[in-house]
């Protein structure tokens, strides 16, 4: 069964950081056709691109992000990571990382992981 799973949330004050992962339950590179995503959806709003990485780990990132967040990858652990630094409390949303499977062709969605900054 194809999963992703993201973990690392929590209650941060501004100005702290936090590391978001993304496990996936496969080998990572079925998902290696299109970049992996970075999503956040805040209450009230729809959901929003913060970043995407190919699997040559080429990165693009939301303006709001830029400099402050970063999404890297290890492949060995098929894991995809979101360092967070900075943090302000509009970052505060439910973060979900996603993949497209070139085996099925479909996009899968992990369930998010909450991430609430404090001012």
């Amino acid at each position: 069964q194809v999963q992703l799973v993201e973990s690392g949330g929590g209650l941060v004050q501004a100005g702290g950081s936090l590391r978001l992962s993304c496990v996936t339950s496969v080998p990572i590179g079925i998902f290696n056709e299109k970049p992996m995503g970075w999503y956040r959806q805040a209450p009230g709003k729809q959901r929003e691109l913060v970043g995407t990485i190919t699997s040559g780990g080429s990165t693009n990132y939301a303006d709001s992000v830029k400099g402050r967040f970063t999404i890297s990858r290890d492949n060995l652990k098929n894991t995809v990571y979101l360092q967070m630094n900075s943090l302000k409390p509009e970052d505060t949303a439910n973060y979900y990382c996603n993949g497209y499977n070139k085996y099925d062709l479909r996009t899968y969605w992990g369930q998010g992981t909450q991430v609430t900054v404090s001012s």
